[in-house]
């Protein structure tokens, strides 16, 4: 491949900027300054623009820890967008969020541009489980999670595919929920059809990953392909993740 079409899709840069920093000698390979743009390299050589290096695989999955107040997408103008928390040396043209965590939410927010992956995790026919750890303004009620297992029809007659939900533990307000879709806003509609209220709301795993315990909030880090596969994974254990979070509450 090309040096300018290597760096062009693993950069943010048009390819006049690209051009002008391989001119000036900015961009490396294995440690050598490479001057000519159409000079082949291939993802295992060491590529480095300014002194940074540039990632060479083909696709790029980040897993963002979003803090409250961040957005996916700028629907008006002035908001703060998650995307803007993953460094410029991992940012790409096509880097897109795999789904969508509200203003209010926190938590495990994935980031790629594998077109691919993202229609498999977000594809109803794929049922990737989302788990999502949930403060409620009032106590749990046993009988919810028997409602939303039947599955539960929202306000509006929306029906929601059956899912599971468990109280954590030592608890009166938090429950655990896994959904196997993705409606706007779901888990706040579903607990208002039940008369109650989220407070807090955190989405802690999709299918086998989940937020790494030292990964601070609006930090990122870079998935590999063992990571990758795990999100892939269609059967999951309700019982593990709600030990995870009864080991921290």
């Amino acid at each position: 491949m090309r040096l300018d079409k290597f760096l062009s899709v693993r950069t943010m840069y048009s390819r006049k900027e690209l051009h002008k920093y391989i001119e000036s000698g900015c961009v490396t390979r294995n440690g050598v300054p490479m001057k000519q743009a159409n000079f082949s390299v291939s993802d295992k050589d060491t590529i480095a623009l300014n002194g940074v290096e540039i990632p060479g695989t083909t696709y790029v999955y980040i897993l963002l820890n979003k803090p409250e107040g961040y957005v996916c997408s700028a629907d008006k103008p002035g908001q703060k967008l998650a995307i803007d928390l993953i460094p410029p040396t991992l940012q790409r043209k096509a880097l897109q969020p795999v789904g969508r965590l509200d203003k209010d939410s926190t938590g495990m927010l994935l980031f790629t541009d594998d077109g691919q992956l993202s229609h498999q995790v977000l594809s109803n026919r794929s049922h990737c489980d989302k788990y999502y750890h949930v403060t409620l303004s009032r106590s749990w009620k046993q009988e919810y999670a028997e409602q939303i297992a039947a599955g539960i029809v929202l306000k509006d007659g929306t029906h929601c595919l059956p899912a599971h939900a468990e109280p954590i533990p030592r608890t009166t307000h938090e429950m655990l929920i896994c959904l196997h879709e993705g409606k706007y806003h779901q888990v706040r509609r579903m607990m208002a059809a039940l008369g109650n209220h989220v407070e807090k709301l955190s989405r802690i795993a999709i299918s086998e990953l989940s937020i790494p315990p030292d990964l601070a909030i609006g930090a990122c880090q870079v998935l590999n392909l063992q990571d990758v596969q795990k999100i892939l994974k269609k059967e999951t254990n309700f019982a593990s993740m709600l030990q995870i979070l009864r080991k921290n509450s």
